[in-house]
């Protein structure tokens, strides 16, 4: 007998203040996910801990040694557009236990690698997996909680993007310092097999998406876009920015990119879609979200590179310093959350980026006598600014979408931070690269002999000699304040970034998130899916449906 209307409608609204089914049956699904995809990010900043144990290893110089980490990232510019394609032709969960599988994979490959050449091939085998996982795992989360409960499902789920990048250096120097290299891949076999087991317990069934044909022109145009501009941004400061090999790449991948929005705009069922980009609300939020992403890139790189080079610490011991920047942020995340579902992005995303512009600026007084301290209150004052402001811009943005374009709009979600991630950071190294030369020689143009003289040192006579270690002493005083003014520089510009962005985010909406139904998952006890009454608000989405048993 089929419910009456009156039934339904009621069946389908839960007693205020009381949880609803599906509130209560999606936390245990996003834990599972929360899992794989903090695996996936922290795998991309434990490895650079690792770098010179693998090249002592394999016995490799350092510019070989650097293709781990570049394959990598030129492999994730790669597949990300395959993601919302792969999710509709198989199925989102199906594709998320393959590349969660496939992930643990690949890093066993990594360690049991026996030369530099096969760990470079297996890193682009992991990759490969990696780049699909964070856009299958966001798809999913936006198709299991309702919308009126995504800021706080957001707020954790944003953990695996902000706290694993953190947390990397600090577990990757621990792994290196007292065991070895290998470990930092073998520990994701078995929580990759685990996560699979408990996402194939928990995940509700998928229905595959709209059975479109492969835009192969599209994607290769992508392709090779993406991974012209990433090598050029990577090998800019080896090869030269103003080098033949950089300016070729940058100038082909432009126009590749050029021509994948002309060939997306023309076929019917197109790999991306590009006219995603009308929605402004989205638009704005992956530029706020790149100006953010810019920013975090610019802490974790240089404040740790900054501690070891200028200060003499390990990789460790500057890991931990700034290890409590990613509490702060675990801690500010679900808060923002829960706040986003109540008044929405709009001032959530301004006063962080303001108070992350201000923290990042407190920055420019990175010098070799700062203190712990010191460093630990200024990059705490910043991400307690970014973890207000990331979940409620990504989450706004996406929850803008139709149901039917969020698949598309997380694969953008994704290309966004990969590319401006490392094209910010490109610019941000050669902006200090150019910047330390031009101090350096001014510097230097100063240390004349009777300078020297006036402080007590006089031309040295020999390498042995009093005069020429106070000379050594004067000029390595001079590189580190150097490096400091160069690093200053960049948190300035990056802070004056930052909050331009605050005054962007003005334009985000205000007020609780639209309350649209999205159905529980399915129990696994569920044989059928009921008929709904045609007064009855929620329907099954074409994603996650109840199956037959």
């Amino acid at each position: 007998m089929e419910p009456s209307g009156t039934a339904a409608t009621q069946a389908a609204r839960p007693t205020p203040g009381q949880p609803s089914a599906a509130d209560a049956r999606w936390g245990l699904p996003l834990a599972v996910l929360i899992v794989g995809m903090f695996m996936s990010v922290l795998d991309v900043t434990i490895v650079n801990v690792a770098i010179p144990s693998i090249q002592n290893d394999l016995g490799s110089t350092l510019e070989d040694v650097l293709w781990i980490a570049t394959a990598y990232t030129l492999t994730l510019g790669v597949v990300v557009p395959l993601s919302s394609w792969l999710g509709d032709r198989f199925g989102l969960t199906p594709v998320y236990l393959v590349t969660l599988l496939g992930f643990a994979a690949g890093s066993a490959l990594c360690g049991v690698a026996w030369s530099l050449d096969s760990l470079i091939l297996f890193r682009v085998i992991q990759a490969v997996p990696g780049g699909i996982l964070p856009v299958i795992t966001l798809t999913i989360v936006y198709q299991i909680v309702p919308r009126e409960r995504i800021g706080a499902a957001m707020g954790m789920y944003g953990l695996g993007i902000v706290f694993a990048p953190a947390a990397g250096p600090v577990l990757g120097g621990y792994l290196i310092e007292h065991t070895n290299w290998r470990l930092i891949f073998y520990i994701n076999v078995p929580i990759g097999i685990l996560g699979a087991i408990a996402a194939y317990a928990v995940l509700p069934r998928s229905r595959r998406g709209p059975r479109r044909p492969f835009d192969l022109p599209g994607f290769l145009s992508i392709a090779f876009g993406l991974f012209a501009i990433l090598l050029a941004s990577s090998k800019g400061e080896d090869w030269g920015w103003t080098s033949y090999p950089v300016l070729i790449l940058a100038t082909a991948g432009v126009l590749s990119l050029a021509l994948f929005v002309v060939i997306e705009l023309a076929v019917e069922h197109p790999l991306l879609d590009v006219r995603i980009f009308r929605h402004w609300p989205f638009t704005n939020s992956l530029l706020l979200l790149s100006i953010l992403t810019v920013g975090l890139m610019s802490v974790l790189f240089y404040v740790p590179v900054f501690m070891q080079q200028g200060q003499g610490l390990t990789a460790l011991e500057a890991g931990l310093r700034i290890l409590p920047q990613a509490l702060v942020v675990a801690v500010m995340m679900p808060i923002a959350g829960r706040l986003y579902d109540k008044v929405g992005p709009r001032w959530l995303a301004a006063i962080g980026l303001a108070v992350s512009a201000y923290g990042t600026y407190l920055l420019c007084n990175i010098n070799p006598a700062m203190t712990e301290s010191d460093i630990i209150t200024w990059t705490c004052v910043r991400a307690a600014g970014m973890g207000l402001a990331m979940m409620p811009i990504m989450t706004g943005g996406i929850a803008s979408l139709p149901m039917s374009k969020v698949n598309q709009g997380s694969a953008w979600n994704n290309v966004a931070r990969q590319v401006t991630g490392a094209l910010g950071l490109a610019a941000l190294s050669a902006m200090a690269t150019i910047h330390q030369a031009q101090l350096l020689a001014n510097r230097s143009a100063l240390l004349t002999a009777d300078h020297l003289a006036q402080h007590g040192i006089h031309p040295p006579s020999g390498p042995g000699g009093r005069d020429f270690t106070a000379m050594y002493g004067l000029f390595r005083r001079t590189q580190l304040e150097v490096l400091g003014d160069s690093y200053s520089n960049i948190f300035l510009v990056t802070a004056v970034l930052t909050a331009l962005g605050a005054l962007l985010a003005l334009a985000l909406r205000s007020g609780p998130t639209p309350h649209t139904a999205t159905p529980a998952p399915p129990s696994a006890t569920a044989t059928r899916t009921p008929t709904p009454a045609p007064s009855a608000k929620p329907q099954p989405t074409p994603e996650f449906t109840t199956t037959g048993g």
